[in-house]
């Protein structure tokens, strides 16, 4: 979830996968974490693949505040 330069990334274990385990190493207690995002950083996408958590960021300037060239005139000699 992102809202107002806030991204929070939660998870919890479905209480349907009760499986019975010899040892498990990674505990399965639910969290929260919150990051805070610079100004017009949107998050893009969200993947999960083989339990790591990619999220991909992308900064979107406007185009009222990017850079831009001016061409300086100058006089001509008379």
């Amino acid at each position: 979830m992102a809202q107002e330069n806030v991204l929070t990334v939660s998870g919890s274990k479905n209480a349907s996968q009760q499986q019975l385990y010899l040892h498990h190493g990674i505990a399965s207690r639910a969290f929260e974490r919150r990051f805070n995002l610079a100004d017009y950083v949107k998050v893009a996408s969200a993947d999960l693949v083989n339990g790591l958590l990619s999220i991909d960021l992308v900064r979107e300037i406007p185009e009222a505040m990017r850079p831009r060239q001016i061409q300086i005139g100058g006089s001509t000699p008379a």
